[in-house]
């Protein structure tokens, strides 16, 4: 796939772009986090009015509100909102699956560049990592931005086995964006638990291509499995195909019943549509992003 820097980086640049149409759903939700501009769940001293208490021992007495006491003798306090900067973890599935086919390897490079983008310029603190089995990377965001991601991938160990989302450090209260193409051995439901874990908000990005989608094959075959690399011979006639096909969505029918049953936002990212407009396909309904 390419993945010099300086590739990494124009798609990083386009994903500017795409983030100014196209949202991560901060606003669909309260959030825990620095001072910014996003709904927090407690209160602080934003302009947007809340609600009056009694006041308190230990309260600012700045906040008394001086015309509620002359009209009632009661001191009583303003609450504003408190503005955060939410917080986001962004997961890459590093898989060679993904990486499997040209358009998809293009995919999810761009959502990776799309997901943090899109965190960063609502002012979020934004962590990466990647994730291969039961290892995971830490990824300094800096070294995505400048396209120096992939190289660090490439000496993670390849696995067969399901990305060990637990064992991610997430932090609490963050918004999490996992970026896989769920084609892996797992039950979906334990897969996904720790994305809405500890009040976060999951969101699956799944990059795929017309390949694994709806293939032609007709014919003799060999098929090289992505991740061991060890080859299968196979003869594919009309009726096996559509026995996969059949597979294969079920498959997918099961990870977006675990999503919603888990509250999990999904979304299905074609390879080979414009980016804005495959991400907008399932990323709208599904609540993944929303548009600017």
């Amino acid at each position: 796939m390419p993945n010099s820097p300086e590739h990494l980086q124009t798609i990083q640049l386009r994903a500017r772009e795409w983030a100014r149409v196209l949202k991560l759903p901060f606003r669909q939700q309260r959030w825990r986090g620095h001072a910014g501009e996003f709904a927090g769940t407690g209160v602080g001293s934003s302009l947007d009015f809340q609600d009056h208490r009694v006041y308190l021992p230990g309260d600012d007495p700045r906040q008394i509100n001086w015309q509620a006491y002359a009209r009632t003798g009661t001191y009583t306090i303003k609450q504003y909102r408190e503005e955060v900067r939410p917080l986001v973890d962004v997961i890459l599935d590093a898989s060679d699956s993904m990486f499997a086919h040209p358009a998809k390897a293009q995919r999810t490079q761009e959502l990776l560049a799309y997901a943090v983008e899109a965190a960063l310029q609502t002012g979020a603190t934004v962590r990466c990592y990647a994730v291969r089995g039961q290892t995971h990377l830490a990824l300094e965001t800096e070294a995505v931005i400048a396209g120096r991601w992939a190289r660090e991938v490439q000496v993670m160990k390849a696995s067969a086995d399901a990305p060990a989302l637990a064992r991610i450090p997430l932090r609490a209260g963050a918004m999490r964006v996992f970026i896989s193409d769920l084609l892996f051995p797992a039950e979906p439901e334990a897969l996904l638990a720790p994305l809405g874990s500890r009040n976060g908000r999951g969101i699956v990005f799944v990059p795929h291509a017309m390949q694994e989608s709806a293939p032609a094959w007709d014919g003799n075959y060999e098929f090289i499995d992505s991740e061991t690399q060890l080859p299968h011979e196979h003869r594919v006639e009309s009726d096996i195909l559509q026995s996969y096909l059949r597979a294969y969505a079920r498959h997918f029918d099961l990870w977006k019943n675990a999503a919603a049953k888990h509250g999990v936002a999904l979304a299905r990212v074609s390879a080979e549509d414009e980016f804005i407009s495959a991400l907008r396909a399932e990323g709208v309904g599904s609540n993944a992003v929303e548009a600017a």
